[in-house]
């Protein structure tokens, strides 16, 4: 049942706006319906050696019936939003399915004779530690998926019930701490207004669900559970990361402007599809998407994109087929080559980090995964593994338009012991007589500081390079960006940054290949004049990006684009970096700064 806020509580001390992270664009005014999980309540207590097997079946059975209610919950959530997006809980299934999960607990019952309850929430909470500690955004959040299944199977071991949207009594925007899919696929189609949540990253489960609803969502909202409560009237501004508590008149006017003027400036965006990503004065710059799955290939060509830039390949690992084989990878890579042909497509080989891997092999646990084995790294530790990916790019590159990326390269003996693999494996191909390219266009992500020093080195043995600038800022400046505490310092506009973005381009004009930008400050708006001015080739960006970009590129002559880049090389301070870029997009195209 709905519970309002007191009638007698002040709110003179409780903030009117919050700020957050915007990770689903619009505005949205509703009720709000707060969730706050009450933790099942587990008491530790021994067990007599006759009552194991009656634990164990307890056990099997919670894990049936937790299976039942995930898969009724799927099938939901395929009917609202279709099933590509409800994959996303295949992560659960994937928990219920680890027999290392499983045989642990059984493990744990027989030689610690504890209540199966008990134990259920003790093994979870290893995984939840272990998880939490790597430095992945994404495998960070799949923390809330191993918190979900567990609390299922807690309550369907003790018979308590669980919280569900379902309890709704209209359409509301959801306040939680933060969300599960199964949660929010509960809930009647179409009573979902927004999200707002405390936790949440845009790789989180809200984050995701919110753009498969197309509603606004905000994460990062801290103690905002502590402040609304079920009943009050909410705005959110998924734009600006804004919630406003019981906003004004004035306050709804100017939003309800604002939502106008924002859906009336994306309309108008429809019409640049089929033009080219070209500035007044004639620099045609490729205009990419970035993508994780074959079911984004729609999306990608109603917006126009130009191909895939960076096909993120881990997401095969990380949506639960971790030992996907070769044939499979070649069926996937090879339909989206055929889907979006004769336009490129790059793909990046796999780029996760190192844990998940070293632990099933029982390796001691890195202390900074971040800087440990990953990435490139991990794949060159496992050989075999790596040249099954290779194997299977290079048959999907007899479509004709797959080029090859490796990410994270430090030196030049990683990139040719990679390229030593790779030859190798077009050979075990020639001698099976299987069609591929010979000649596929191999490239690099810059995104370590040393690898944009040697750019110039690196430059002679690949076809191209892409800028990774989310890794080689937090690399550069030392700066964690999903860390509250030191995300001001996090500054593509830095000097520092700038000149490496700099040299690695011309290091590779210099080699005569191309060099492109993969990272988000290729999909930010006052960035990117910066980036066409030091003479990037290629820009690569979320489908829905693009004719945003689109219109910045079209509008912007690449005289002014160079002069910017250097005004904002020499400025004093990021700020006042930050007011030239401001300064061009309202002169050249001011509806985009509404957008942002």
């Amino acid at each position: 049942m709905e519970k309002s806020r007191d009638s007698q509580e002040t709110t003179a001390s409780v903030p009117h706006r919050l700020q957050g992270t915007g990770v689903c664009p619009g505005v949205i005014m509703g009720t709000a319906f707060v969730i706050k999980h009450d933790e099942p309540q587990i008491v530790e207590r021994d067990i007599g050696s006759d009552e194991i097997d009656h634990q164990i079946s307890m056990f099997e059975e919670a894990l049936i019936e937790t299976r039942r209610q995930i898969r009724d919950v799927q099938a939901n959530l395929g009917k609202q939003v279709g099933v590509r997006d409800a994959r996303l809980l295949d992560a659960h299934l994937m928990v219920l399915d680890d027999r290392a999960f499983v045989e642990e607990v059984i493990t744990r019952v027989r030689t610690e004779k504890r209540n199966i309850e008990w134990v259920v929430s003790e093994v979870s909470e290893q995984y939840v530690k272990a998880l939490s500690a790597v430095q992945d955004d994404y495998l960070r959040e799949r923390v809330a998926d191993i918190k979900d299944v567990a609390r299922r199977i807690i309550r369907n071991l003790t018979g308590e019930k669980s919280v569900s949207l379902d309890e709704m009594t209209g359409k509301r925007i959801v306040i939680a701490h933060d969300l599960a899919p199964s949660e929010t696929a509960s809930a009647p189609k179409g009573m979902v207004l927004g999200f707002a949540t405390e936790l949440g990253s845009p790789t989180s489960h809200t984050a995701l669900m919110a753009r498969a609803l197309e509603i606004p969502a905000i994460v990062g909202l801290h103690n905002v559970t502590g402040v609304v409560m079920t009943g009050d009237e909410v705005l959110i501004d998924g734009n600006r990361g804004i919630l406003v508590l019981k906003p004004t008149e004035q306050e709804l006017e100017e939003y309800g402007r604002v939502a106008a003027t924002r859906r009336h400036i994306v309309e108008g965006f429809s019409n640049l599809k089929d033009q080219p990503a070209e500035t007044t004065d004639g620099k045609r710059i490729v205009l990419s998407a970035n993508a994780e799955n074959i079911d984004e290939i729609d999306s990608i060509i109603s917006y126009g994109a130009n191909g895939i830039g960076l096909f993120r390949t881990e997401y095969l690992c990380m949506s639960g087929n971790c030992d996907v084989s070769e044939a499979a990878q070649t069926r996937i890579y090879s339909e989206v080559a055929r889907r979006l042909a004769p336009a490129p497509v790059i793909i990046r080989t796999m780029d996760i980090g190192g844990d998940k891997y070293l632990e099933n092999d029982g390796a001691e646990r890195e202390p900074n995964p971040f800087l440990g084995c990953r990435s490139i790294r991990l794949s060159l530790r496992y050989p075999d593994i790596f040249k099954e990916q290779l194997r299977a790019i290079l048959r999907a590159s007899a479509e004709g338009n797959v080029r090859l990326m490796y990410p994270m390269i430090s030196s030049e003996a990683e990139l040719d012991q990679a390229n030593a693999l790779l030859e190798e494996c077009k050979n075990e191909l020639r001698q099976q007589q299987v069609k591929f390219d010979a000649d596929i266009q191999t490239g690099i992500m810059i995104e370590i500081p040393g690898a944009a020093l040697i750019a110039g080195r690196l430059a002679k043995k690949v076809s191209f390079f892409s800028i990774g600038t989310n890794d080689l800022i937090q690399y550069t400046l030392a700066v964690d960006r999903v860390n509250d505490s030191v995300a001001y310092l996090y500054d593509p506009t830095h000097p520092g940054v700038l000149e490496l973005i700099r040299l690695t381009i011309k290091a590779a004009h210099d080699n005569k290949i191309w060099c492109g930008v993969c990272g988000e400050m290729g999909a930010n708006p006052l960035m990117v004049p910066i980036l066409i001015g030091m003479g990037i080739d290629e820009l690569s960006v979320a489908p829905s990006v693009v004719p945003l970009i689109k219109d910045v590129v079209r509008k912007l002559s690449l005289k002014d684009a160079e002069a910017l880049a250097h005004a904002v090389a020499c400025a004093e301070s990021s700020a006042e970096a930050g007011k030239l870029c401001r300064k061009l997009l309202k002169r050249i195209a001011p509806e985009v700064l509404e957008l942002i």
